[in-house]
């Protein structure tokens, strides 16, 4: 059964077509919503609550791409998320170190293949990447986890922030440009051809 067919069918109530779309853009959406929400209980909340928020809404559809419609809805429900989480005290999700520090290592992470110091590495450069996206400004940042991040064209990533291409383009290159600064700081865990020539730089 075609997109278009679900669609039809679970305005008209159909649950089973309705959870037949979730179950197409259910892992993409829960890749976006981690990448903004940095945390695995939260994406996944937020990704439950995006579902929700669709299946109320699925009548208001008025065609263009469904992906963009839904991940924009997505987006949306992650920085409200974020928004109300500020006016929160935090409590801290996930493990601390001896000094106190919290750790960040999603478990989708580890690797039983790799060596430990292999699987660190890796780690810490993972770590170093979502700290960057997570300083980037929000419209940059919506920009650069669809395009880069989750691989999706220029059309659809402008449909669901309803701008058109150029600003998605100009987005994503000052996105791009501030990912490259901020991961210069932390050169020593990238590999050799990312890093910058700061020494030509300094002449």
């Amino acid at each position: 059964m075609d997109e278009n067919t679900l669609i039809n069918l679970a305005r008209k109530g159909e649950l089973d077509a309705f959870n037949q779309l979730i179950l197409m853009y259910q892992d993409m959406a829960f890749n976006v919503a981690y990448r903004i929400m940095n945390d695995d209980a939260a994406a996944a909340d937020a990704t439950q609550d995006a579902v929700i928020s669709m299946y109320r809404r699925i009548d208001t559809y008025r065609g263009g791409s469904f992906k963009a419609w839904f991940m924009r809805i997505v987006t949306n429900q992650c920085y409200d998320a974020l928004r109300w989480q500020k006016r929160r005290p935090a409590v801290a999700l996930e493990p601390e170190t001896d000094d106190g520090e919290q750790m960040e290592s999603p478990a989708w992470l580890e690797d039983d293949k790799l060596k430990p110091e292999e699987s660190l590495e890796k780690n810490e450069l993972e770590n170093a990447i979502q700290h960057c996206i997570n300083h980037l400004p929000k419209d940059f940042k919506t920009v650069f986890l669809l395009v880069d991040v989750n691989g999706e064209d220029y059309e659809t990533v402008a449909e669901s922030i309803q701008s058109p291409v150029g600003t998605v383009k100009s987005r994503l290159s000052r996105a791009r440009q501030r990912m490259q600064r901020c991961l210069q700081n932390f050169r020593e865990l990238l590999p050799a051809i990312f890093r910058l020539n700061t020494e030509d730089n300094d002449v």
